[in-house]
């Protein structure tokens, strides 16, 4: 064998890279496609690396960035390896064919992890199975937490998504090299990697570097800007500092960590609170991304596939005790509920309609979870008809109370399952065959933008990923769409008006009763 081939060699507009072939696939870790945001970097959009001479070595994972450690509770269910450094805008290939001429699909993966957490480097979201399927899969680190989305008077906002850019441009420019198409890029992420998906797609900046994009389980959204800099603002009266980006820059990074994460203690999309997050800007983000989407003409080239996990909130409560602690909090954990999710007391009334066993912990979850990711996918794929489609994951965990949680299906995605990562969350003996049409759906989509079932119409088409064959139900569903209970019921209450002045009907059988009509039951089917 040729050393090329034991060592495949790729250059890039900053200068070559060495890889090594694992099981027949190249792959090349740890490539810089920006500086290290360090000294007087740090909190300022991303510069282009230092060019170097020679060849350098790209045989294992780059620094991840600076992030605090998950609580006990959540490290059991979920890995998050820390690699040292300071360069960690850096990015992994993984291709079956390195070279001009291979002209592969692409896909692009931005990680998870609520924008203070995760990395390239977690073992779940290793390339091999896409590249084996005759994919480029390129896989992005990028800047998180304070250093990444806090707000400053001092410093451009969005430094994290801005660094999503700017390896996107370096995937463009640069993934023909390693047997890529940049005509065909699919951008794929879950949780806040789908959040920042929909801020990429809907940013002027961005227009025209991708094809398509998955979203899983992350909405396009804007964060409010005040909660943000109430983070911000937080964490520099911990420190005893101004709060602006000069400040923060002169404090240690490991205090500033732990100021971070003690401060985020209550920041969760259940519970709300302080967080970091995507906001407005005027220029990267010029609008609430879900409404430039919906509304306007950006990414109107862009196919879409958009999903859920049937019970997204478990991962949120269950880990540490907090679905219990909701159950016993009763109608107090309602009203939070209801005051995160600006609705009166009808809402829930409709989800215990469509759920009469639901404790509260599972009501206020569904609630949020409708609320704040259902329901604006549903709103994208309606504005959206013919050029998205929409997958429900519906498998429940072998970990007790897990059930079809948030992040479950990451394993079966990248077709992982068999690694001890990946069992951490689903437990022993998840079935390949679902990791075998998932992956497929998954590949196939980038591809040619068809995973298998059709796209988005007036019938709702929605492709359930569960035990047994995969199929689709066209309608709304109980339990897994509750998202329309909310509407359902605001209907209901304009129904129960029986003359002029007169209070509206407000019990659970007439609830139930006009919520099931609204759901159009009759139109419920499946299909292979």
């Amino acid at each position: 064998m040729r050393a090329e081939q034991l060592n495949p060699v790729v250059g890039t507009p900053y200068g070559s890279v060495r890889g090594r072939y694992e099981n027949g696939i190249a792959v090349f870790r740890g490539i810089p496609y920006a500086a290290p945001p360090i000294g007087p970097r740090r909190f300022r959009p991303p510069v282009p690396p230092e060019p170097w001479t020679g060849v350098r070595d790209a045989l294992a994972f780059g620094p991840t960035a600076p992030k605090p450690p998950y609580s006990e509770a959540f490290a059991k269910l979920l890995s998050d390896p820390v690699v040292p450094g300071d360069d960690c805008l850096n990015l992994n290939v993984w291709t079956p064919e390195p070279g001009p001429g291979a002209r592969l699909p692409v896909m692009v993966w931005l990680h998870g992890g609520a924008l203070t957490r995760g990395s390239s480097a977690v073992p779940v979201y290793d390339g091999h199975a896409f590249a084996r399927d005759g994919v480029v899969m390129v896989s992005v680190n990028y800047r998180l937490g304070v250093e990444g989305y806090g707000l400053f008077p001092d410093a451009p906002a969005n430094p994290g998504l801005r660094d999503q850019l700017a390896a996107l441009r370096w995937v463009h420019e640069s993934i023909a090299a390693f047997g890529g198409d940049p005509d065909r890029i699919t951008l794929f992420g879950q949780s806040a990697g789908a959040i920042s998906i929909g801020a990429l797609i809907a940013a002027p900046q961005a227009q025209g570097l991708v094809r398509r994009a998955v979203l899983q389980s992350g909405p396009p959204e804007a964060f409010d800007r005040d909660k943000v800099r109430r983070m911000v603002r937080r964490m520099a009266t911990r420190l005893k500092i101004p709060a602006t980006a000069e400040a923060f820059a002169a404090v240690d990074r490991e205090l500033l960590l732990r100021t971070q994460a003690d401060v985020g203690k209550l920041s969760s999309p259940v519970l709300g609170g302080p967080t970091f997050g995507i906001v407005i800007d005027g220029d990267l983000v010029p609008r609430d991304p879900l409404e430039a989407l919906v509304d306007g003409e950006v990414g109107r080239g862009v196919d879409l596939m958009l999903g859920w996990t049937r019970d997204e909130y478990r991962l949120w409560l269950v880990p540490g005790g907090l679905h219990e602690r909701v159950d016993r909090l009763g109608a107090v954990a309602l009203a939070g509920a209801m005051a995160r999710c600006h609705c009166g007391v009808e809402v829930p009334r409709g989800y215990r309609a469509l759920h009469p066993g639901a404790g509260t912990a599972e009501t206020v979850g569904q609630l949020v979870t409708d609320h704040l990711l259902r329901y604006p996918l549903h709103r994208l794929a309606d504005a959206r008809p013919g050029t998205s489609h929409v997958y429900e994951f519906a498998w429940p965990s072998n970990r007790p109370d897990l059930g079809s949680c948030h992040a479950l299906e990451l394993g079966f995605v990248f077709d992982t399952g068999e690694i001890p990562e990946s069992a951490k969350l689903a437990g022993q003996g998840a079935p390949q065959a679902l990791a075998d049409a998932m992956h497929g759906a998954w590949v196939r989509f980038a591809v040619d933008g068809d995973p298998g079932w059709q796209t988005w119409d007036d019938t709702h088409p929605v492709r359930i990923f569960g035990e047994g064959e995969p199929y689709v139900a066209h309608g709304p569903r109980d339990p897994e769409f509750a998202l329309w209970a909310a509407d359902a019921v605001a209907k209901a209450k304009e129904a129960a008006v029986p003359a002029e002045g007169a209070p509206p009907a407000r019990s659970a059988t007439e609830l139930r009763s006009v919520v099931r009509r609204l759901r159009r039951p009759g139109d419920v089917r499946r299909s292979s």
